[in-house]
């Protein structure tokens, strides 16, 4: 069921406006188990290669091996075409996890033509779908448990994915045959049902910002989870977010043509055990506002709602399993602009509430909105526990780099069922200190809180945050550096990586 709350502006860009808008979800290959042995007429045919055996001896080359080529995790070789079908030799390495990943997203992007030998011996031009089988190659060990298979089946589907806003329609998606084994299955679909979920959060962080307003991003979450069964949403508006005192998020989005909004979606099935509430924060696009960001980079805060994309995506995936577990994802969306009526530092802010920020840095909105987000659920659900996940601070990319998200939490085992979970899907965090030493730095001689005191920036903006959560379990996830690829790695890509989302489902899965 979606009910939305208020008139509002449309969500869909106004007529003549010249931003061009994405035809979503991105398409996605279509993977299909079939038996070993099997061999569909006219499937191009990947064989995967590992380097060692599970005692970790090596593996001899065996015929063919292209001279002076390894089986390192994700490397591609070409062989000679069979009966016009293309055909490689993809790496698998020692045969890790993350090596699985890696192969299985080189697999499906060497039949689409997305790396050199798929360019030499490529995937069909005349538009029509790709086909490819997909096995482990004779006399070599394969994936050696559901894991294994399950990140295989990750990089299938996650390397198929290609984000772009092009004039031409994109490439029809190749249809993936992958030999498993019948006991492996299980493990195979279920990570589909997980990688789509990354897939949905990419789609949704990489639209360009012209097309992505508040309301857009609203629009799409309900058309993306609209028909799951069992979920529901409610958007609310502006006039919403006055009446209940959401002054952060009215605050950041106060600069912007385009207001802000609040997604609720709702999971709640029949005997549930617990309840655990998941934050994103969606911030549509940041200029930092008064305090504004330099050029360079600022193309890449379309990616700023990466939060709040990964709570949509997971919460698709968590009603598709059935988990059953009570969730429910809470996205405040707003952009974060510059204009006569945009919030200042020198401001206070009074959030959901009633505690008052000192605004010092327009720049650090994400924790603004979120504040406004994590008080509401404290007082209206009342959760077992709170996540919240967020790109928030550059200081964590500094820290942790890239690939590693960083996690607080009020207690060590919650940060330990983070990491697990994280662990289980090839997503990497490392606890963070909550440090009472620096609890007084944001104290506030003017209001309640300071909102971006001095001091370790990671650090103070969590415990800014805890401020708001009521004594409650709580996590909180800053995605600033893996939320984003530059240089692609295994299943991801450049751009949205849609990171968190499999970890938030995990999270929920082992509740």
């Amino acid at each position: 069921m979606t009910v939305t709350t208020g008139s509002g502006a449309p969500g869909t860009p106004a007529a003549g406006v010249p931003f061009a808008e994405p035809a979503l979800p991105t398409p996605l290959a279509d993977v299909v188990c079939v038996d070993p042995g099997t061999a569909p007429a006219g499937d191009a045919l990947v064989r995967l290669r590992r380097t060692v055996d599970a005692d970790g001896e090596s593996l001899p080359p065996t015929d063919p091996t292209p001279s002076g080529w390894v089986a390192s995790p994700g490397a591609v070789t070409a062989l000679a075409p069979s009966d016009g079908a293309g055909r490689w030799l993809v790496g698998a390495g020692g045969g890790s996890t993350s090596d699985w990943r890696a192969a299985g997203a080189a697999a499906v992007r060497v039949v689409t033509g997305r790396s050199e030998p798929g360019e030499l011996y490529g995937a069909p031009d005349d538009g029509a779908v790709a086909k490819v089988l997909v096995e482990v190659e004779d006399g070599h060990p394969g994936p050696e448990d559901d894991a294994a298979w399950a990140a295989l089946a990750t990089g299938l589907l996650l390397g198929s994915h290609r984000f772009s806003v092009r004039s031409s329609a994109p490439a029809a998606p190749p249809r993936v045959h992958v030999a498993v084994p019948e006991p492996a299955r299980p493990a195979v679909e279920r990570a589909l049902v997980l990688a789509r979920a990354t897939a949905t959060a990419r789609d949704l962080a990489d639209t360009p910002s012209g097309a992505k307003s508040p309301a857009w991003f609203a629009d799409q979450a309900v058309a993306v989870l609209g028909s799951v069964p069992g979920l529901e949403l409610v958007v609310r508006d502006e006039a919403w977010l006055a009446e209940q005192g959401f002054g952060g998020v009215l605050a950041v989005g106060g600069g912007s043509a385009r207001p802000p909004r609040f997604l609720e979606i709702s999971w709640s099935p029949a005997g549930a055990e617990g309840h655990a509430v998941l934050v994103g924060k969606g911030i549509t696009f940041d200029t930092g506002g008064i305090s504004i960001k330099p050029n360079a980079g600022m193309a890449d805060m379309r990616t700023d709602c990466s939060g709040g994309a990964a709570v949509v995506g997971a919460l698709a995936a968590i009603a598709t399993l059935e988990l059953p577990v009570r969730v429910t994802g809470l996205v405040p969306l707003a952009e974060n602009h510059v204009s006569g009526s945009a919030y200042r530092p020198g401001d206070v802010v009074r959030h959901y509430d009633g505690r008052t920020s000192e605004v010092t840095n327009t720049d650090a909105e994400g924790r603004m909105v979120l504040a406004d987000a994590l008080g509401w659920a404290v007082a209206t659900l009342r959760p077992d526990v709170m996540v919240d996940v967020a790109t928030l601070t550059g200081a964590m990319k500094v820290a942790l780099g890239v690939r590693t998200g960083g996690l607080f939490a009020t207690t060590d085992e919650l940060g330990r069922r983070l990491v697990d979970a994280g662990a289980g899907t090839g997503e990497a965090w490392w606890p963070m200190p909550l440090s009472a030493a620096h609890d007084s730095d944001v104290e506030s001689t003017l209001a309640d809180v300071r909102q971006a005191p001095p001091g370790p920036g990671g650090i103070v903006a969590a415990l800014f945050l805890q401020r708001f959560t009521g004594g409650l379990p709580w996590a909180h996830l800053d995605i600033a550096g893996p939320a984003r690829c530059d240089s692609p790695h295994e299943e991801v890509a450049k751009g949205a990586t849609g990171f968190a989302a499999r970890t938030l489902v995990e999270f929920v899965a082992a509740f």
